[in-house]
C-alpha cells in the first residue's frame, strides 16, 4: 500500500493471474501455509497478503475482497488476526501462534506479568475487564475501562500494545447491538478476547516450557527460510 497526492495505491496481483488469493478458503491455506504473515506490503518484499492477491479487489465487498476476508478469517478462527506485526494487521497460523505467544509474552501470563511489576496499568484495566466477559467490542472496552474524556489516554495504543503481545486478539466483526438485541449500521465493529478463549490454554500455551529466546528464533529462522534475503532490521521492526 502506498500513498501518492493523498490517494492509497495497492500492490498485488492482475485480477486475471490465477495464482492470486480469491476467497477465505484460499487466504487460510495461504497463512497455514507460510506460518504467520502481515496483511499490508512492508519492507520485506512478498512478505503479505496484499502482494499475493488483486489490487483492483480491496473495499469492493467481493469474495476476493481482502478487507472482506480479514473478517471472514477472524469469525472462522482457524488462523489468528489481530494488530500483530509493528502493530499493523496480520495473520499467524495456529502451528506458529505458542511461539509467537512464548516470546512476545516473554513466557508471562498476564496476571504474572502485572505481579512481577512489568505491566503498564492501562493494559490491566484493559485486561481486567476479560475477568468478567470472554469477548468486548471496542467501543464497549473503552468505556467500561475508563478511557475517554477525563479518563485514561490513548485506548487504541493500549490496545494495540496487548495484541503485540498476543494477550488480545480480534475474534470477530459484528454490528453493534441496540436495547432490543438488534443488530443495526452498516459497518462491522471488532470484538476482541484472549487467544485463550477460543484455542485453549493448552494450545495458546504450548512453547511455555521453552525458553522465549529459543520460539524467537524458531520464528526468524523460519522466516529467513521463506525469505533468505530478508533486510534484518525490517524483520525485527515486524516480528519484535
Amino acid at each position: 500500500m502506498e500513498k501518492i497526492d493523498g490517494i492509497w495505491y495497492m500492490s498485488g496481483l492482475s485480477r486475471n493471474d490465477r495464482s492470486r488469493i480469491k476467497n477465505i478458503d484460499e487466504l487460510t491455506a495461504f497463512v497455514e501455509s507460510v506460518g504467520f504473515v502481515p496483511l499490508f506490503k512492508n519492507d520485506i518484499e512478498g512478505f503479505s497478503v496484499e502482494e499475493h492477491t488483486a489490487a483492483q479487489s480491496w473495499w469492493t465487498g467481493a469474495d476476493d475482497d481482502p478487507w472482506e476476508m480479514r473478517e471472514q478469517a477472524a469469525s472462522q478462527r482457524k488462523i489468528v488476526y489481530g494488530k500483530l506485526f509493528d502493530g499493523k494487521a496480520g495473520f499467524v497460523s495456529l502451528s506458529f501462534l505458542p511461539d509467537f505467544v512464548n516470546f512476545r509474552r516473554d513466557g508471562y501470563d498476564f496476571d504474572s506479568l502485572w505481579e512481577e511489576g512489568k505491566a503498564k496499568h492501562r493494559h490491566k484495566l484493559i485486561m481486567d475487564l476479560f475477568t468478567l466477559r470472554d469477548e468486548w467490542f471496542s467501543f464497549e472496552m473503552k468505556k467500561a475501562a475508563g478511557f475517554g474524556k477525563g479518563g485514561e489516554k490513548n485506548f487504541d495504543g493500549t490496545v494495540n500494545g496487548l495484541m503485540q503481545q498476543f494477550y488480545l486478539v480480534i475474534g470477530d466483526f459484528r454490528k453493534k447491538i441496540n436495547k432490543k438485541g438488534q443488530e443495526y449500521g452498516m459497518m462491522k465493529c471488532a470484538k476482541y478476547c484472549t487467544p485463550e478463549h477460543i484455542w485453549g490454554y493448552d494450545t495458546v500455551c504450548a512453547a511455555y516450557e521453552r525458553d522465549p529466546q529459543e520460539s524467537r528464533q524458531r520464528v526468524y529462522d523460519h522466516l529467513y527460510r521463506l525469505f533468505p534475503k530478508a533486510d534484518k532490521k525490517a524483520a525485527e521492526k515486524l516480528l519484535g
